[in-house]
């Protein structure tokens, strides 16, 4: 007991503690450190709040898209990549996992280069006699930008369990299959995507966590617009504590519903995983 104690401690007051003050902040309403206990005035408000209406559907549509469409990606990447027929294998895994280490500055920096109205990707439509597009100022193609940037740097992050799992699986259960007349993609779909199961669920759970806390690509790429087209809930939660006038009670009562979703959908996750066992 005595050797878990201070990790009990520490866990303790870093991380219980400022949780249950953030939910009983969560009940306070006024602006800045003037505050008093409201009720639950903060709860009604969630759902008369347009912006925050708004940062809901923004967060679950990037979730909704980015998380199937990273898992399969990975999937593929990491099926590829554990071909020991392959030249250079340990080149393209790196090439593929480095987006996950780079400096979100730089990275940043670097797609809004790239997607910018003048920038590299609209001079290949130009030269494919395309017109370009504004990536960045219209809605609807800024969250297409908020996409390909969250699944450029972290399907590498994913590949890297998969790869994992993959080499773990026995190879005589390929060579039976292929005795069977099974070929490659019958072995993906009926022997290693059911054996990574496990896997799948543990990144996927990964995966909707993060989205629904994403925050950095909206911050640096459009800053939430434009029109608020591209704001997250942990975007609003910024523009209410730091942003407008602070408005601590709202902003962690806002928070709030990202637990909330975590649970809901981490719930649903292992239900469906079960029910497919």
């Amino acid at each position: 007991m005595k050797f878990i104690l201070p990790a009990i401690l520490v866990i303790t007051l870093f991380s219980f503690l400022p949780m249950i003050q953030s939910f009983i902040l969560s009940f306070q309403t006024g602006k800045g450190i003037v505050t008093e206990f409201g009720g639950l005035a903060n709860y009604q408000r969630l759902f008369k709040d347009p912006v925050f209406l708004q940062a809901l559907k923004n967060t679950l549509l990037f979730l909704i898209i980015q998380v199937p469409l990273m898992t399969l990606l990975a999937l593929i990447a990491a099926a590829i990549l554990n071909d020991k027929k392959l030249k250079f294998r340990s080149f393209f895994r790196i090439c593929i996992f480095l987006p996950c280490v780079t400096s979100l500055v730089s990275y940043s920096v670097l797609l809004k280069s790239l997607f910018s109205t003048s920038g590299l990707i609209n001079d290949i439509l130009l030269n494919l006699n395309l017109a370009p597009i504004d990536w960045l100022l219209d809605p609807f193609w800024a969250k297409v930008t908020i996409i390909i940037a969250l699944t450029w740097r972290w399907t590498g992050y994913d590949m890297i369990f998969f790869l994992a799992a993959m080499q773990n699986i026995d190879n005589s259960i390929y060579e039976a299959a292929r005795l069977d007349g099974a070929g490659p993609f019958k072995q993906f779909t009926s022997i290693t995507v059911p054996m990574l199961k496990p896997i799948i669920l543990l990144t996927s759970i990964m995966s909707t966590n993060g989205t629904l806390q994403l925050f950095d690509e909206v911050m640096n790429l459009t800053n939430g617009g434009p029109n608020n087209a591209t704001i997250t809930i942990s975007k609003y939660i910024y523009d209410l504590s730091f942003k407008f006038t602070p408005n601590f009670g709202y902003a962690a009562t806002v928070s709030y519903t990202i637990v909330v979703l975590v649970a809901i959908l981490s719930f649903i996750q292992f239900k469906f995983t079960n029910k497919k066992d």
